[in-house]
């Protein structure tokens, strides 16, 4: 009796690990996969077995097309803002790094508007290590609102916060030497005043100093980080009730960097024109996932 029931043990176990992978949705990276309830991940030494399998060190003199696409358009859909992102002209690669650079541009005798960029990656990416190492832009005064964050892969279908948002670093310049995580979603969203945010955390150089803003995704919680791993400012653990409301985030994700002028929320306090250009760096874009 004994003998059969380990066999049929071990007869399903090779089954499944000839299960075929799923299909990974369009752009999105094949590599390392997380596999969560195989591993803990919440051991000690999880995010040690994790392994490079994306990056853009912006090393060159232009911008990867490969990596990089911009989305243009005016007022932020949405959030009010005052900036038109461009295709090209707020955007420059040199030194080693990223510039999204917001400019003021003269409109006609008294009336002036802004430009900046944002850029999306052509990748989307499911569970890992994200992390994006930049500077914020010098503080002069009010009305920046930069960001580095990610949407989910299904945004054209399911509209958003159905699709997911995840703010790996989030700022405005009329709160200095702050800055903010957050998750976006139907049942927690900036909307509705119900979204999850770590609210402003301290640190004082991120006007004058590199950082690197990261996150740990995995399907039991996304964790937010400043330069080490360790240093979590901010948990979401997946509900013990999940559904597609508070948990979107078992689908691919893509990156997207820009720098807002005014909105919502970066133009609470007004928007000061001696700021421009404004200019935030980013020193890398990389992805780690765990075999």
């Amino acid at each position: 009796m004994y003998k059969k029931i380990i066999i049929i043990f071990l007869v399903l176990l090779i089954g499944c690990s000839k299960s075929s992978p799923q299909e990974a949705d369009q752009g999105e990276v094949s590599g390392p996969i997380d596999i969560g309830d195989v591993q803990d991940v919440n051991a000690p030494d999880y995010w040690d077995k994790a392994v490079l399998v994306w990056q853009d060190e912006f090393d060159g003199d232009s911008l990867s097309e490969e990596n990089w696409v911009s989305e243009t358009g005016a007022t932020g859909w949405g959030n009010n803002e005052l900036q038109n992102y461009t295709e090209d002209e707020n955007v420059l690669v040199s030194d080693g790094t990223l510039k999204i650079i917001a400019k003021k541009i003269e409109l006609g005798p008294g009336t002036v508007g802004y430009t900046s960029a944002r850029l999306n990656s052509t990748s989307s990416f499911k569970y890992g290590r994200m992390e994006i190492r930049a500077k914020i832009p010098d503080h002069i005064g009010n009305g920046l609102w930069p960001a580095l964050w990610m949407l989910g892969s299904n945004i054209q279908t399911a509209g958003w916060p159905a699709c997911g948002e995840i703010d790996i670093m989030e700022y405005v310049s009329f709160e200095p030497n702050r800055v903010h995580f957050s998750i976006h979603s139907v049942a927690n969203n900036h909307k509705d005043g119900t979204q999850v945010t770590s609210g402003p955390v301290l640190l004082e150089t991120i006007e004058e100093e590199f950082h690197n803003y990261g996150i740990l995704w995995t399907d039991k919680y996304l964790k937010f980080y400043i330069d080490d791993i360790d240093n979590i400012k901010l948990l979401f653990p997946r509900p013990a009730v999940t559904n597609a409301e508070n948990w979107p985030f078992s689908g691919s994700f893509y990156f997207l960097m820009n720098i807002a002028v005014g909105g919502d929320w970066g133009g609470l306090e007004g928007v000061d024109n001696n700021i421009f250009p404004a200019i935030m760096e980013v020193d890398y874009v990389r992805v780690y996932q765990v075999k």
